[in-house]
């Protein structure tokens, strides 16, 4: 819910018209995602409103032709200004306020772009920082360091009386920089942060942030901007720092030229239409993610040989094919990109960032397909150990687990400065168990049709990625998931990694430990369930709502792949998500599904057909297609 707002204010402040169709379907959305009970908006579509989502999305609803005396906005201003009113916005809210001039700039801790200039060996260069953070860190700092603002509207006069708790002229904007409202405030900023900022403001700022300095970190980070934009053809990596790309070349190059419009035209990218009307993805889209999956699916299924789906899945097949990432970036190691060459990306090969899971999925769909009957090879030998050696250069040698984008390039430490406050774990990267999964079971499958590549170089990394899955296991037998909710997630995939190198309930404690959890959080009507706050807290906790069909079939699969010896509950599941299945063949979206960084939900539509489809095959495929018990 925070990256619509983003998007609005970046159209707002570059002077791009917004079409009245597109202003209609975001207004219909937000509307349709108040709060049922406080009117506010939260930080993803389950939480609890915040001063964050409240602040941003009262704001694009006024900026979208919404009047402030509409019920909607009259009921969350009230929400607003209980909270504190926008001055107990998070770091991100203050900035977005004082580009469009609602907040003054002093009310933003400092984002220095003279970071960049720091030399590589410093311990915290932007360049080790995790490549979302560095990314908005980089857009943003540009901006912060010319104080930005467009110039004043009579909107922006009114929306400076509406969104605060108190009279806009008796604001102590410095004074106010680190307030923030509780339920905001996930990720308190630390005693070193903060001496920090006070270093910035009271003494480097004032006194040795020098004209040529400026300059200098300006001229450095607008060609750090420009790479970015040249790499994903300004789509750039995410709707959070795309938006702030787009409106510093607004700012350096003016509003008619050939960047800023690029971005215009690019931005349309992220916007997408659902019932409830117009919001803004996380990403690009998530294709070669969900056709990857949709492959598999089928395949586990034992579907496709049929004829009835082989078109479908030769033109999956052509599609991977052509999102395969043929080369390294230019100037790879000037932009401190990872290495990327026969990658896949979350989304497609124009966005381009490759992720240690995406190309582990998509290179076992295009292994799968290529070596059935009646499926043409698409992609040569070569291209596969492109996809092989890029996979090899995701393992921390310290631990034996995956990161997602790139190896971390510097401690957890690294958090003391963690500047976001409503997000976790976004300075560095970290070992994922869903990521190293995905590429031990890739690299599985890979050695039985290429039994001689790199054979060494991948036995040994599958034995450093197996401890490390033992490893990350809890006590209780689970496993923490970063990227979907949460416990239930993680254990699908670390089951069948333990599966793919002969380690079933039968045989190994982990997968046993693993199955015994799952079958533990099973619920009366068969199905399991668990809520985002299981994310936030690191512990278990079950959806209010009840069973879901996403989880269900997540912890199905994960005991089927596991070979868990007992039919019934895995039948029971079975039951509930055949129950759940609507006339025309689909499910219903139930309860989110997706995570990053802890604290925000993300919804993944599709999951709710690849998963289910997928462990309704499996059963099929290993017992048979008769009645269950």
């Amino acid at each position: 819910m925070f990256l619509l707002p983003g998007v609005v204010i970046s159209w707002y402040v570059t002077e791009t018209p917004i079409p009245d169709h597109i202003a209609t379907e975001m207004k219909n959305y937000l509307f349709a995602r108040a709060h049922p009970v406080d009117g506010g908006w939260g930080l993803h579509i389950e939480g609890e409103s915040t001063v964050f989502g409240t602040a941003m999305n009262y704001t694009a609803l006024r900026i979208l032709g919404v009047s402030e005396e509409d019920p909607v906005l009259i009921k969350a201003r009230g929400t607003l200004h209980k909270m504190g009113g926008a001055i107990a916005g998070p770091h991100w809210a203050k900035f977005w306020l004082s580009v469009l001039g609602i907040c003054q700039w002093e009310i933003v801790n400092p984002i220095p772009p003279e970071f960049w200039l720091l030399p590589d060996w410093f311990p915290v260069s932007p360049w080790r920082w995790w490549v979302h953070t560095r990314m908005v860190f980089l857009g943003s700092g540009f901006i912060w360091s010319r104080r930005w603002t467009i110039k004043e509207t009579p909107l922006i006069r009114q929306l400076r009386q509406e969104l605060f708790a108190e009279p806009y002229e008796s604001i102590d904007w410095t004074g106010n920089r680190n307030t923030i409202y509780k339920i905001d405030n996930y990720h308190p900023k630390c005693w070193l942060l903060n001496v920090i900022n006070w270093i910035l403001v009271n003494i480097w700022i004032p006194y040795f942030r020098a004209n040529w300095i400026i300059k200098k970190a300006e001229d450095w980070t607008w060609n750090l901007i420009q790479m970015e934009d040249k790499n994903t053809d300004y789509s750039d990596i995410a709707p959070v720092s795309m938006p702030m790309n787009f409106v510093a070349c607004y700012i350096r190059e003016g509003p008619d030229s050939f960047s800023v419009q690029r971005h215009r035209d690019r931005m349309a990218d992220y916007l997408w239409v659902k019932g409830e009307g117009m919001l803004v993805n996380g990403t690009n889209g998530v294709q070669c993610w969900d056709t990857a999956f949709t492959i598999q699916a089928v395949m586990d299924a034992g579907l496709a040989e049929d004829a009835k789906w082989k078109p479908m899945l030769t033109r999956a097949l052509e599609f991977l094919e052509d999102q395969q990432m043929r080369e390294n970036v230019d100037d790879q190691a000037i932009c401190y990109r990872q290495q990327r060459k026969g990658g896949w990306a979350f989304s497609n090969k124009v966005q381009g960032y490759a992720v240690s899971d995406c190309i582990s999925e998509a290179l076992k769909a295009v292994l799968l397909l290529q070596r059935t009957p009646g499926y043409p090879t698409l992609l040569e030998d070569q291209r596969i150990y492109d996809a092989i050696d890029t996979l090899l250069t995701y393992q921390h040698a310290w631990s034996g687990g995956c990161a997602s984008y790139e190896q971390a390039r510097q401690g957890e430490w690294l958090e003391l400065l963690n500047a976001a406050e409503v997000f976790g774990r976004i300075m560095v990267e970290y070992d994922y168990p869903e990521c190293t999964t995905a590429v031990v079971t890739a690299l599985s499958l890979f050695s039985k049709h290429y039994p001689d590549y790199r054979a060494t170089d991948i036995k040994t990394f599958k034995a450093k990625a197996v401890d490390y899955i033992r490893n990350a296991q809890f006590p209780d037998g689970s496993w923490y998931g970063s990227w979907g909710i949460c416990f239930t997630y993680a254990a699908m995939f670390a089951l069948e990694s333990l599966a793919s190198i002969g380690e079933y309930y039968e045989n190994s404690e982990h997968s046993r430990k693993g199955c015994d959890f799952l079958v533990s959080k099973q619920r009366a009507d068969g199905g399991w369930s668990e809520s985002y706050r299981s994310c936030e807290t690191m512990t278990y906790v079950e959806h209010p709502t009840g069973s879901q069909v996403v989880m269900t079939a997540w912890a199905i699969i994960g005991l089927l792949e596991a070979g868990y010896p007992h039919r019934r509950p895995i039948e029971k599941g079975l039951k509930l998500i055949m129950s759940r299945q609507q006339p025309n063949g689909e499910w219903l979206q139930e309860a989110i599904e997706g995570v990053f960084n802890k604290s925000c939900m993300i919804s993944y539509p599709n999951y709710k057909f690849i998963f289910p489809i997928k462990a309704l095959g499996m059963y099929a495929r290993k017992y048979g297609d008769s009645p269950l018990q």
